[in-house]
């Protein structure tokens, strides 16, 4: 057995310096009143994030929608907490969506911008996402429904699995998951031949309600992140209720695409409570950025985006101002005004589930506003739309970037400045009456981005020679104690306790590896952080006798 190594920062580190259901009835949901009354949310949840496509504000009923029912996420927002002012991590998708599994904003995350036309664009093996680390944490965990990250290749860095999820069904390609009668889906590694004409959600909702059904100790995460409402507006059959509203024909899929979102809502919580299982469950459910208007949809007649201006992929408020809903039946109804943004999601998570919270993230746990305490405030707000658009929100104050020849602006490219305490759906522009203010607030924005600032996280594997080596990264701000490595497979072999791993810093030990392909083996770390007994373990590992087993 290799002696413990204990390394410094990483050099990359250093560097970086259906209307298929029917609304769900009164009794699906437990009460407002046993919600009130059951005193908070339960030590390490089971979480279920259902993050929806293209989702404005302004379209649920909580929120001022009047054309279209949403009478399930309408009682979760009157039972839960509903957060005011929430926004997505970039007004498009592929960028938002890498912001709210990495806890990191558009100015330092991996991916910054949609392919749009060209390479698919995917995560790498020096992202962390919260599945991989609720997965290392001990909790079973599945995506399900559209990835957005590629290459459609099994085993790959970014592929769903590798990147913390036991269960992956779904879309792994951005431009894939356009299609709604898909020729095929992705079942792990696996790409699954489909007949043209099955309507892809309906197949989300099944597999997602399976996975809830599933028995088991460990606590789990599902990641539902459904393809509805994003263009084409596409269901199967007519609108249901909305196909004779005198609407264009677009307009009235849309909005049945919405109300069946509403109904894939009502069935997961249906489910949750079918399997006696949702008192220990936390529900979040929010989109990737503001309302579209593709392919005939038109956001002003369902008034979309609310009070706020602009729509997708603009950085006006209406292209990152999302809902946020959280439910459950341990939190007391409330609304929350305090600003929340989809980085925050990885460390509340973690939070959630008594993990260490990982440093050198743009993100901030807001456990405490699920619980009716305080969390901790951004000092400010950044999202990066690069060669096109940039903006920073400072409090009340949200200032505009323009690149040149973008949205109107000139060859210089144009700044803009509001007050979003008088002014939210930024009307006047004050960048000339208050250019100190304007250039103080891009000159902090410009100092928010840059290289990715994170230090490696958790658990490593990899096999040199006649050894698997294991490693534990401790990537969080604290240092973690008592420290012991393990490999378990057919018999378990701890290696010799290591008193303290300081931030930043990494222990390393190497295993024999096995003599016969006898079972599989599961890389382990206990140690002591926060005051708390840690266990990461690290699923995965395939046989030490191949020699490509799973990081």
């Amino acid at each position: 057995m290799l002696p413990f190594v204990i390394n410094g920062p990483s050099r990359r580190a250093l560097l970086a310096g259906a209307f298929a259901g029917i609304a769900m009835p009164s009794a699906a949901l437990p009460s407002a009143e046993a919600a009130a009354d059951s005193g908070g949310l339960p030590s390490r949840p089971n979480i279920v994030v259902i993050l929806a496509d293209d989702l404005g504000w302004g379209e649920i009923g909580s929120q001022g929608q009047r054309l279209i029912s949403t009478p399930n996420l309408d009682r979760m927002a009157a039972e839960g907490v509903r957060f005011e002012t929430a926004y997505s991590g970039a007004p498009l998708c592929a960028p938002s969506r890498c912001a709210l599994l990495t806890g990191l904003h558009a100015g330092h995350s991996t991916v910054r911008d949609n392919p749009e036309g060209g390479p698919q664009l995917s995560l790498t093996d020096a992202d962390l996402t919260f599945g991989e680390l609720l997965q290392q944490a001990g909790y079973r965990t599945a995506c399900i429904g559209k990835w957005g990250f590629g290459p459609e290749v099994a085993g790959q860095a970014s592929h769903p699995n590798v990147r913390g999820f036991d269960e992956f069904f779904g879309y792994i390609g951005h431009r894939h998951a356009h299609q709604y009668f898909p020729k095929y889906l992705w079942h792990n590694g696996t790409k699954v031949q489909l007949d043209g004409r099955t309507y892809a959600p309906h197949l989300f909702r099944q597999r997602a309600v399976e996975f809830i059904q599933q028995d088991g100790d460990e606590p789990f995460l599902l990641y539902f992140a459904s393809n509805l409402p994003h263009s084409p507006s596409v269901v199967p059959g007519d609108a249901g209720p909305y196909e004779d509203r005198p609407w264009s024909g677009p307009n009235r899929r849309h909005a049945a695409q919405v109300a069946r979102l509403d109904n894939d809502v009502a069935a997961l919580l249906r489910a949750l409570r079918d399997a006696d299982v949702a008192k220990r469950t936390l529900v979040l459910f929010t989109s990737d950025n503001g309302p579209h208007r593709e392919k005939g949809v038109t956001p002003e007649l369902f008034d979309s985006n609310g009070p706020f201006r602009a729509d997708k992929r603009d950085v006006y408020e209406g292209g990152i101002r999302v809902p946020l809903i959280a439910w459950s039946p341990g939190i007391r109804p409330r609304v929350v005004k305090q600003p929340v943004a989809a980085w925050d999601l990885l460390p509340t998570l973690a939070d959630l589930a008594e993990a260490p919270v990982p440093a050198n993230l743009d993100g901030l746990s807001f456990r405490g506003l699920l619980t009716g305490g305080s969390a901790p405030k951004h000092e400010h707000l950044v999202w990066n739309r690069p060669r096109k658009a940039q903006a920073i929100r400072r409090g009340r104050w949200k200032a505009i970037r323009f690149a040149p020849n973008i949205a109107g602006a000139g060859p210089e490219g144009r700044i803009e400045l509001y007050d979003l305490a008088t002014d939210p759906g930024e009307q006047r522009d004050l960048s000339l009456a208050r250019p100190e203010l304007a250039g103080e607030l891009l000159a902090t924005l410009d100092a928010s981005i840059g290289p990715d600032p994170r230090i490696p996280y958790g658990l490593k594997t990899e096999v040199t020679g006649e050894e698997i080596v294991v490693t534990l990264h401790n990537g969080s701000s604290e240092p973690w104690h008592q420290v012991k490595l393990g490999l378990d497979g057919p018999r378990r072999v701890r290696a010799h306790t290591v008193e303290r791993v300081d931030p930043g810093m990494a222990i390393s030990v190497g295993f024999p590896r096995p003599a016969t392909p006898r079972g599989r083996l599961v890389a382990r770390a206990d140690f002591e952080a926060g005051g708390r007994s840690q266990l990461f373990r690290k699923k995965h590992l395939r046989n030490a006798l191949t020699p490509d087993i799973v990081p």
